[in-house]
């Protein structure tokens, strides 16, 4: 028995065949019996067939790849009335051909002689090197900004007339480009009006080659974009050591702790204690270990919670005023260097609401970021009530002073109340409603103080008034 042998690729099985040979010589016979092996390979058939096998399927790949290549260009490069061209030249060829009509084929012809005159159109759409600039990256909402495009021809050919898109946010900025020759450069000024709050994205900038009759086209995207951050509208507003915003640095407050400034009594040794606390003059008395006790001192630890739930606003307009009163409200406080908190609601997924709580914190570190932040806050449909907002900010951060509480006109005063529960008992809780159907007025409710704004300006007069309330 043999192994198997591999030729070619194809594995050939040798099968032992025994054969039987009888030879006789006079009176006796012997028997000679002897086994031979017969080595049977694959054929020809089999390998010509394995062979185009393999052909075929690298050629079914590469037409799927190659057609899929050219569905893309088609779908990116023909356009409607190009499809509609295309269709009547094949439609007219062939039925003009095939039934002698002459008229067909003169439709067909004329749809050819449209479709070869407009790809000349499309070459050098690479050829241009395009800069996008800006005047400035971060405005204030209601205003526009100025930039400045320009466009060079870096090939060695001249460049047909073409268009450069601009996409800012969900608009866009066409311009027209002239016949540029080689190394000629032309600069237009770019002019974005007036802007709502937010983030805008403005490019990439992306070069557009199209025929005169909009059969073909193609494009080409730059790099170069540009985030234009839209700061809402602010309102100067008085310190925080003055009118309603108290400065509260060193009061004392009724929690008792081992170490501060405000002494409040002597009280007995406990394991842990520090002994820097220890009052010996008590010790020697008592013949006890006796420590000093504080009053801990209160510090300006300031929260603003801004609701951003979509059923607590009457409207957009309503929300855009509640966005400006909590980032003036952050911006005094910066101005003043007081240790602030900025906290929104999160998006939470519908599957999960109820069960998960998220906020968000809005960076106060420098008024520059606080603004940043408060340009990409948005209505959220699925999110927390105000007030979950604002027990989580009591959780989160330290002990609070005063806390801002900045709601829309449809959520009632009860729910406010609940709202201002959620902070402790010695942090002075301010509600802020933003009604633009509303008068300016402040009004005490047990415990807490609510300030109803109908614009902006509001605001700074509510907050001076707590100087002589």
């Amino acid at each position: 028995m043999s192994s198997p042998e591999r030729r070619g690729g194809v594995t050939a099985t040798v099968e032992p065949r025994i054969t039987r040979t009888v030879q006789s010589t006079g009176t006796a016979g012997r028997t000679h019996v002897t086994a031979t092996a017969t080595s049977v390979g694959a054929s020809r058939r089999g390998r010509a067939f394995v062979r185009a096998a393999v052909w075929w399927t690298g050629a079914w790949r590469a037409a799927g790849s190659g057609i899929t290549t050219a569905a893309e260009w088609a779908a990116q490069t023909i356009r409607p009335a190009g499809a509609l061209v295309a269709v009547a030249a094949t439609v007219g060829l062939v039925l003009g051909i095939v039934f002698g009509w002459v008229e067909f084929m003169v439709a067909g012809a004329a749809s050819v002689v449209l479709i070869v005159a407009a790809v000349p159109f499309l070459f050098g759409a690479r050829a241009y090197d395009v800069d996008l600039s800006l005047t400035h990256e971060r405005i204030v909402s209601g205003e526009g900004v100025t930039g400045r495009i320009d466009v060079r021809n870096d090939g060695h050919r001249t460049a047909l007339p073409g268009r450069i898109d601009i996409p800012v946010g969900a608009g866009l900025v066409e311009f027209g480009v002239p016949l540029l020759r080689p190394g000629h450069a032309v600069a237009q000024p770019l002019e974005i009006p007036g802007l709502p709050r937010g983030i805008v994205r403005v490019g990439p900038a992306t070069t557009v080659r199209s025929d005169p009759v909009g059969m073909l086209r193609r494009e080409h995207s730059f790099q170069d974009v540009h985030d234009l951050y839209v700061h809402p509208r602010t309102v100067s507003l008085p310190s925080t050591s003055a009118g309603l915003i108290r400065d509260l640095e060193g009061a004392p407050t009724r929690r008792l702790v081992d170490a501060d400034m405000s002494f409040h009594a002597i009280r007995e040794y406990a394991p842990g204690d520090s002994r820097r606390q220890i009052h010996w003059r008590s010790t020697a008395k008592t013949g006890r270990l006796m420590v000093r006790q504080y009053e801990e001192s209160r510090r300006s630890r300031m929260a603003v919670v801004l609701a951003v739930a979509e059923p607590e606003y009457a409207d957009a307009d309503e929300f855009e005023l509640a966005v400006s009163c909590a980032a003036s409200l952050g911006l005094r406080a910066v101005h003043d260097a007081r240790d602030v908190q900025i906290v929104t609601g999160s998006e939470i997924p519908r599957v999960v609401r109820g069960r998960l709580r998220a906020i968000r914190h809005i960076p106060a570190a420098a008024p520059r970021p606080m603004l940043d932040g408060f340009s990409g806050v948005d209505l959220l449909e699925s999110t927390m009530p105000v007030g979950e907002v604002c027990r989580l900010a009591a959780e989160s951060g330290e002990r609070l002073s005063i806390a801002f509480v900045v709601v829309g006109s449809r959520v009632p005063l009860t729910r406010l109340q609940q709202a201002a529960l959620a902070f402790p008992s010695d942090t002075a809780v301010v509600g802020l409603i933003c009604d633009e159907r509303a008068h300016p007025r402040m009004q005490p409710l047990s415990g807490m103080t609510v300030l109803t704004v109908g614009t902006l300006e509001d605001l700074s007069g509510l907050l001076l008034r707590g100087a002589t309330s």
